[in-house]
This record gives structure tokens, sequence and C-alpha cells, in this order.
């Protein structure tokens, strides 16, 4: 979704929000009638799905990729679904460079047909938790800490894809970032079942750039989540520049921050995906930040995926 994401989804008692409130009204009702008539559709093989509420920039894809390598350490063959869009290119390729098979189709439903007939042992849904045509065996929901749930209220008034409430079809939380018990007090309040775990992301290379004055791009669901990264692992962030999710650079952009790191004396780093989409410019002066998702309570964390599924 190539949005910026306004300020006012994160403001408590916006009255853009309370303006909007009948549209998002109206919004979820459509949603929930087009929910009903809807067929559902079980599978011969178990199929977890990696989701969100929050819409867009919440970890999805590193936690698929996560959690297809933990599996695969227990001997099972694992495969990653993504519905095909053209603009997510970024994310097939950062999955595929993780040596992880890749399934891409319009339909996720022909997609784990495929997987059936490939003897998969298991299937990952990277986003689909609103795709209800799909019984999942297993739904992880993720939030970033620096987001959470905003104002908790739905499009277009709030950032939710849907109310908090529907989290009760979930089992597992992931959290990306710091323990907040406030929140984790209202997700037990919905359904004291659901297990909560967090994660942060540690960077593989911070190397290259300690040392050195950065100018950071990012074209991700939130930019000033890798900004903050950045930072947190004491970078010297001197220019952040923010693009919208999924974002489709041209040549002269590119050019114009590069001339600009020349002329500040600036190295420039952006994010993995980003970089699997500008890749084919071959511009060596453009680097990116490898990361890696880590679970904390990682055992335990296994040991719940593994128990839910086989």
């Amino acid at each position: 979704m190539k949005i910026f994401k306004p300020k006012f989804w994160h403001e408590k008692n916006s009255l853009i929000s309370f303006f909007l409130l009948p549209l998002s009204l109206i919004l979820q009702f459509l949603i929930i009638i087009k929910t009903n008539l809807k067929k559902k559709k079980k599978f011969s093989i178990p199929v977890i799905c990696v989701g969100n509420i929050y819409v867009g920039g919440t970890g999805k894809t590193p936690l698929c990729i996560n959690l297809a390598e933990v599996l695969e350490k227990s001997n099972k063959k694992i495969a990653i679904i993504k519905k095909f869009y053209k603009e997510h290119s970024d994310e097939f390729k950062l999955i595929e460079s993780k040596k992880i098979r890749l399934f891409k189709n319009p339909s996720r439903t022909l997609s784990i047909k495929q997987a059936e007939v490939g003897k998969f042992d298991c299937v990952i849904l990277d986003d689909g938790f609103q795709d209800t045509s799909i019984i999942k065996d297993l739904n992880i929901i993720c939030f970033n800490e620096e987001q959470l749930a905003g104002n908790e209220m739905t499009l277009p008034s709030g950032p939710l894809r849907e109310p908090l409430s529907s989290l009760r079809r979930s089992q597992i939380i992931v959290i990306n970032g710091d323990v907040n018990d406030a929140f984790e007090k209202k997700i037990k309040e919905i359904s004291n079942d659901i297990s909560i775990y967090y994660s942060h992301y540690l960077p593989a290379n911070l190397n290259q750039f300690t040392n050195h004055n950065l100018l950071a791009f990012a074209g991700i669901g939130n930019p000033n989540n890798f900004f903050n990264l950045l930072e947190k692992n004491n970078l010297c962030v001197v220019k952040k520049v923010s693009f919208p999710d999924h974002y489709n650079y041209s040549i002269k952009e590119l050019n114009n921050l590069v001339n600009f790191s020349i002329k500040n004396n600036l190295k420039i780093v952006t994010t993995e995906k980003d970089f699997f989409r500008i890749k084919h410019h071959k511009i060596s002066q453009i680097q990116c930040l490898n990361v890696k998702l880590k679970v904390k309570n990682n055992a335990k964390f296994e040991k719940e995926i593994i128990k839910c599924l086989f």
C-alpha cells in the first residue's frame, strides 16, 4: 500500500478521525458482508498465517523467514506464500535470497494447492489474516513497538484493517521492540489464550557503517522504524529520506541521493527490501543494512509453533 501514514492515525480524540468514523463503520460493515459470503477451504497441510491488523510496516516478512528457518531445522519441507502484486517484487527477492521456496500467485489458494502437490509439510502465508476463505492452523499477528495499534481505530479513521477485537482469531502475537505491559493487558483482555512474544532485529554488517556520517533512505511501511534501528545501534544518521511503501525509485531520484551524499560527504544506507528493489541499477554508493530477526524466548516460541502444527 503506497501511502504515507497521516499523523492523526496516532492521535487520540482527533477531530479528523471523528469525522471519518462513518466511513470506517461503512467499510467494516462491507468487510463483514464479504467475509460471510466467502467459502472457507481446509487444506491437507498445515497453514501458518503471519499477518497484521495495523496497515503495513509490522515485520511480517522477516518473521516468515525466521519461521521457515526454524521449521526447516526440524526437517520440515517449508514454503512461503505471498499473493502476487507486481510492486512487491522487493519482498519476493528478499525471501528468495534466503534460499526459501516461495509461491507467488494472484490466488493464495492456488499457491497452497501447488505446495500440496509438491509434498511440502507446511506453508507460511506472508500476509492473509484478512483472507477468511483459507482456514489457518495458526494465526500469528505482528506489531511494532513504535506504532502498536495507533489510535486503535479502523481505516480511514485510523491505521487498523480490523478492530483490535479481531485478535481473537489469533493464537500468537509478536511485538517487534521492547516489552509494553499496557498493550499486553489490552491483548489479554481480548483473549487470555493469546501468547505474546517480543522480537528485535540484529544487524549483521554494522561495521560497514560505523564511523561514517550517513544518509539513510527507506521506502517501507514505517521508514522511521529503520531510522530508529540505525540510531539504536549508535550509527550517525545525518540525513533521513522517506518514501512510500514498495516505492518504485527512478534512476534520477537515486542519482540525486548519490549526488547529495557526495556533496555532503555522507555514506548511503538503505533497507534490504529497498536494496533488492534498486539492485539492478548497480549503484555502488548505495549499500543496505542486513538484519536478522530474533525472537526472545526463542526455544519456547519454536516449541509452541511446532506443537500447534504437528
